[in-house]
């Protein structure tokens, strides 16, 4: 007789994620020193495609305005510092809030088409968002960006320092405090409607269930996030520029989304940190034709791995699994 044994329960094996997330950075912290201001901007970025995979992963809806709650998140929590704000977890909280409102805004015009004119509304957005900053440069500093953000130390105790050791632990903490909450939220019954609507969205409603306040909150919340991981570029480089509400970042995020797996959290980190640390590599190698090799690497991923890098993990599982079962037949 084979033996019964107990399948994992999903939070269990979300811990595991969230452990080796935080064993990642603490290696990162030791091992590449001198690096920490790139490690830092992969946190950040995690936030931006974490938001994102909440909406296109989870709920179904594709956009490409991400990066505007990203870019008005930045925004919100460096004039607050210029306001005379400087704890940075109140920044960040700025940030968070300011997203937060910005997706709800965004939801409320997004979700009012669909298919392709939904994702042109997205990039029309994100236009938009980058021109006003351009044009408001008493808020915004236009082309020239802001500076001079000057935060505290964290708690009054944590001083940041030229090293980047102190922001890099802020954004990893964050990062993973967030990603246990959103974890958590995934799992719930909320979480399970979400994977529902974004299957079917028709057969949610036949069945009686509300689409579209789901779909706000969902936006609202990838807002937060998106708003959170602006605050700490904000606050980790100390100057906010246009290139955080462009376009091209919405897409570079999308591209991250899909390298790592979209409908996975921890496939958004992965995807954003293989992507950025290839993009880092890649560019201090062969600084004139490095787009050519990280695109070709792109494609090999989307053609040989459709679900992304994260898919390979549950691929082994199973195959080691099949070799295990051999075994015990024999």
């Amino acid at each position: 007789m084979s033996a019964v044994t107990a399948r994992p329960s999903p939070l269990r094996g979300d811990f595991i994620k969230l452990a080796a997330v935080a064993l990642a950075g603490l290696a990162a912290l030791v091992l590449f020193p001198n690096d920490l201001g790139l490690m830092t901007r992969i946190a950040s970025s995690a936030f931006l495609v974490v938001s994102l995979d909440l909406v296109t992963g989870y709920a179904g809806i594709a956009t490409l305005g991400q990066a505007a709650l990203f870019g008005l998140g930045a925004y919100a929590a460096a004039n607050a510092n210029l306001a005379g704000l400087g704890e940075p977890i109140l920044m960040v909280a700025v940030g968070g809030l300011a997203g937060a409102v910005a997706g709800l805004i965004f939801g409320a015009v997004v979700l009012r088409s669909r298919g392709l004119a939904q994702l042109v509304l997205t990039i029309a957005l994100v236009q938009l968002v980058h021109e006003a900053a351009n044009k408001l440069s008493d808020i915004t500093g236009g082309s020239d960006g802001l500076s001079g953000i000057d935060v505290a130390p964290i708690l009054g105790a944590f001083r940041f320092d030229l090293y980047g050791r102190t922001g890099f632990v802020f954004a990893l903490v964050l990062l993973l405090a967030t990603l246990a909450v959103l974890s958590v939220i995934v799992r719930s019954p909320f979480g399970l409607k979400l994977r529902a609507i974004g299957r079917d969205p028709g057969r949610v409603r036949t069945l009686g269930a509300a689409v579209m306040p789901a779909l706000l909150v969902t936006f609202t919340l990838s807002g937060a996030v998106a708003g959170m991981g602006g605050a700490i570029e904000a606050i980790s480089t100390g100057v906010v520029g246009l290139d955080s509400v462009s376009f091209e970042r919405s897409a570079m995020a999308l591209v991250m989304l899909v390298l790592g797996g979209s409908g996975s959290l921890y496939g958004a980190v992965a995807g954003t940190a293989v992507f950025m640390g290839l993009e880092s590599i890649i560019s201090a190698a062969n600084p004139f034709h490095w787009l050519i090799i990280v695109g070709v690497l792109l494609i090999v991923v989307v053609l040989f791995v459709p679900r992304g890098l994260t898919s390979l993990a549950g691929d082994v599982r199973r195959l080691l699994a099949i070799f295990g079962l051999r075994r015990d037949k024999r």
